[in-house]
């Protein structure tokens, strides 16, 4: 029976685990925290409850699609449901913006600010659509792990006008300026910056309409459960707290991986879900023929980096949404800061998250649990967050509390944040990057990390630095994309002879 070995379990690992062991492998998924996950740990302080990373599903299918391999219902598991309202924006004149799923509604808070913008709403849904049946639809799931392949694609996605940044083609149709902040707004929930990521990731506004926005009762962690729950009853093998210091490669083939314990895992196929930058920097060796992804970091745009303050409130805010964008005075300014000047500046910008909106088991009763997430410079900035961090804290509570948090200050309690540093060094995230390398043009599709080495046959790559991209739909799709390789290097007979190495685990 084919071996295979999975290397971090984050989502695309978990994926991938339950999408190989459905291929009627022998399935093993190693993590080096004490929960899978990935980002999507879970935080406990004080009786408040915090989902660590995302908290947005808006594909729940691609859920049900892993249960359904095993004959299985994810209702069964656990319970995902739809959000009404699916984001209020907050601007810093003091207007905000109702983003609902009732698409009438839509078109009326669109209206309240400039109603030929409506119209022009309508043409930029209809656009999406059709970026959506091409980069959704027909490529995520699709291997990029060879030129042509991309070539292929080139007539498509001109058509397409992926050349454009996010905010140049939602401002072809979108004129006032508050607009075209909220329906650019996508890009910072993938790691990208507006101004600069491919128009590709407008997808995202017809992949909403579609499905529309979901929370998992109980978090995300309770939907990381119930897949390790799946994962256990299909006899996967799960091995936490598993530190991996190189991935072996012997003769062109991965043949297993190194741990900080000493041991040696061998297998047939190594399924890497951790940062794929942080692999071919320090777990694989340094004289692999060097590709297109792999580049120097000077030529490589790095994701934003994340501040995130978990707090719970001795008290309710029932106005308050479930997912609040706080904006602040500076929009492009701010974001060139973050991504390209790599400051931390005073001002700043906002994700809110309120899961109490929709589930009250994440706080005591009578008390209310956010998180505060705050897009900031990655670690290129060299910002001692030592430093800086309980600064930040305090100008976003206060921010919070002259806005729409009323007696903050005086309520706020069981509160901790992490920082870049903290990303880097629990996730091994390449300069505390919150979501890989950036989602520009000349970082996707094949210029992406391919889901295969170009080298190394059977090695595999899901995550968010992969293609198709960062996001939950993203890197679940990607273990999509490792499977479809999996088949077709199994018919091809590159992967079919049974690895060499002893499939026991020893000291190395």
């Amino acid at each position: 029976m084919t071996q295979t070995l999975v290397v971090g379990g984050g989502f695309g690992g978990i994926a991938s685990a339950l999408r190989s062991r459905a291929l009627g492998h022998e399935v093993t998924i190693v993590d080096r925290l004490s929960r899978l996950g990935g980002r999507a740990q879970v935080f406990e302080r004080e009786g408040f409850k915090h989902d660590a990373g995302p908290t947005v599903i808006t594909a729940p299918f691609l859920f049900e699609e892993l249960f359904a391999l095993f004959d299985r219902e994810l209702a069964d598991y656990v319970t995902i449901v739809p959000l009404d309202t699916w984001y209020e924006f907050y601007f810093d004149d003091g207007q905000t913006f109702s983003y609902k799923g009732d698409i009438e509604h839509t078109y009326a808070e669109i209206a309240r600010f400039n109603e030929k913008d409506v119209e022009g709403y309508k043409a930029l849904l209809r656009l999406s659509k059709s970026i959506f049946e091409v980069g959704f639809e027909q490529l995520s799931a699709s291997p990029f792990t060879s030129f042509s392949t991309m070539l292929k694609q080139v007539p498509a996605l001109l058509k397409l006008k992926s050349y454009h940044t996010v905010y140049g083609l939602v401002s072809r149709f979108i004129k006032d300026e508050h607009l075209r902040k909220v329906f650019s707004v996508h890009p910072l929930l993938v790691g990208g910056n507006p101004y600069t990521t491919t128009s590709i990731y407008t997808l995202i506004h017809y992949l909403e309409r579609k499905w529309g926005v979901h929370f998992c009762m109980g978090g995300t962690g309770a939907l990381v459960d119930a897949l390790t729950r799946l994962m256990v009853e299909q006899g996967i093998t799960v091995r936490l707290e598993t530190d991996v210091t190189a991935i072996r490669i012997e003769n062109g083939r991965a043949r297993g991986i190194d741990t900080a314990m000493g041991n040696f895992i061998a297998a047939d196929n190594v399924v890497f879900n951790g940062d794929a930058p942080y692999a071919y920097k320090h777990l694989l060796p340094s004289n692999l023929r060097r590709q297109p992804i792999r580049r120097p970091d000077k030529l490589t745009k790095y994701s934003m980096g994340l501040f995130v303050l978990y707090f719970g409130c001795r008290k309710t805010y029932p106005d308050i949404a479930h997912h609040t964008i706080w904006l602040g005075p500076r929009h492009k300014e701010l974001l060139k800061d973050i991504f390209d000047n790599h400051v931390v500046p005073e001002d700043f910008s906002l994700y809110l998250h309120r899961p109490t909106a929709t589930d009250a088991s994440f706080a005591p009763e009578g008390c209310e649990s956010f998180y505060a997430l705050c897009p900031v410079s990655n670690l290129q900035s060299n910002t001692d967050w030592s430093v800086e961090g309980p600064k930040l804290r305090d100008r976003i509570v206060s921010a919070l509390e002259r806005t729409i948090l009323p007696g903050l200050e005086s309520t706020i309690c069981a509160d901790f944040y992490m920082t870049p540093e903290d990303f880097k060094d629990q996730y091994k995230s390449e300069f505390g990057a919150g979501f890989s390398i950036q989602p520009i043009l000349s970082q996707s599709a094949y210029f992406r990390y391919h889901n295969r080495d170009p080298e190394i046959s059977n090695l595999y790559f899901t995550g968010a630095g992969t293609h198709p991209g960062a996001g939950l739909p993203g890197v679940v799709s990607s273990a999509k994309v490792v499977e479809a390789l999996l088949i077709e290097d199994a018919q091809s007979g590159i992967n079919h002879v049974a690895s060499e190495a002893s499939h026991e685990v020893h000291s190395a």
